[in-house]
């Protein structure tokens, strides 16, 4: 990270050469993270950390298909992140269902199938609860949604080093990435966002910039996100051993 916060300190959204040297550190840093998750780098957007990935994803899959359905359903012991969100969204008028957890902190993947309504448009479930550490089937409950239509989010904040992510055998539409929970700077987050089957669209919480395909506007940390890149790859390497 030493060099992007002295000599190498452009941005990144620049034409000339030194912006673009920074541009081609951040792909390398996007595909790394990719690679993480067994995902294309085009699908990877960079944040400010997992409070605004999930935030973005919830928002963002809300306000973006409100003339399509109203209800969201996530689980009782997601992180604030989260269920500050939805209780945000519920002051807009969305409707959202918080399935109950079992003695060990577990979610009935059926139990998801049976909350869904007509109006749902999101599905939102914690790969690891960062208090308990269970971990949850998301991979039944990502069949669920892909068999309904649903958009699937998963907050995977904490366990990327220990567990095994693969987005489209997961059936994951959105997922949210902190970059601190992997040893990885602090103020960096990501988000993957699907781009195919079904290609899925964020109306963005912040405009004014076009950075990120449009889904997050803003001057980018460079030198955070070159962090991020490197400690997901370590991540990958050591994974066996953390876990």
């Amino acid at each position: 990270m030493l060099p992007y916060f002295s000599e190498k300190y452009f941005n990144s959204s620049g034409v000339y050469g030194p912006a673009q040297e920074c541009r081609n550190a951040l792909d390398a840093a996007r595909q790394k993270v990719a690679d993480a998750l067994a995902c294309r780098p085009t699908e990877i957007v960079f944040t400010s950390g997992g409070t605004e990935s999930d935030n973005t994803a919830l928002k963002g899959v809300a306000f973006g298909m409100r003339t399509v359905g109203n209800h969201i359903i996530t689980t009782a012991i997601e992180h604030h992140a989260v269920l500050h969100t939805c209780h945000q969204l519920e002051q807009f008028g969305f409707e959202v269902t918080y399935l109950p957890v079992d003695e060990y902190g577990l979610v009935d993947p059926d139990d998801v199938g049976r909350a869904l309504t007509d109006q749902t448009i999101l599905v939102s479930v914690m790969l690891a609860n960062n208090e308990i550490g269970t971990i949850q089937d998301v991979a039944a409950m990502g069949a669920i949604c892909k068999d309904k239509g649903i958009i699937f989010h998963v907050d995977a904040c904490v366990g990327l080093d220990t567990e095994i992510i693969d987005v489209e055998a997961m059936g994951i539409d959105i997922l949210s990435l902190s970059s601190h929970k992997i040893y990885g700077p602090g103020g960096v987050g990501a988000l993957f966002v699907r781009r195919r089957r079904p290609r899925v669209r964020l109306a963005p919480l912040m405009i004014g910039g076009g950075q990120e395909r449009g889904m997050r506007h803003g001057t980018l940390n460079v030198p955070g996100i070159v962090g991020m890149g490197k400690a997901a790859e370590i991540a990958m390497e050591t994974r066996e051993v953390e876990k």
